[in-house]
């Protein structure tokens, strides 16, 4: 009895050696190795993340190192600390306004 299908293409293409070697180590490299796909997008992702990180701290020091700038003037510090820290001259009174906007609301 012979095969029907011994002469068709897709019977050849699969029983070569050669198509099953590189079927198993493509599914190897893509599922099963320590370094696959998969675990390769979630590398990307977290440098991604950890590059967005790295701009935002950039940014953050750059406005941090113009503020140390601007308070290197004694007018400044003064204007710092009155405006941050609530701080006042003997002679001054501070008075803090909210509006009813500003609160958050208890329930």
């Amino acid at each position: 009895m012979k095969n029907p299908f011994k002469n068709s293409y897709w019977f050849k293409f699969f029983s070569n050696k050669y198509v099953w070697v590189s079927l198993s180590f493509l599914i190897w490299m893509v599922f099963l190795d320590n370094y696959s796909y998969f675990e390769h997008r979630f590398l990307d992702k977290q440098i991604n993340d950890l590059e967005d990180n790295a701009a935002y701290y950039q940014g953050e020091i750059k406005k941090d190192e113009e503020n140390i700038k601007q308070l290197k003037n004694p007018l400044l510090i003064e204007k710092y600390a009155r405006e941050k820290y609530y701080m006042k001259k003997d002679s001054e009174d501070i008075f803090i306004i909210q509006f009813h906007g500003d609160t958050v609301k208890k329930k």
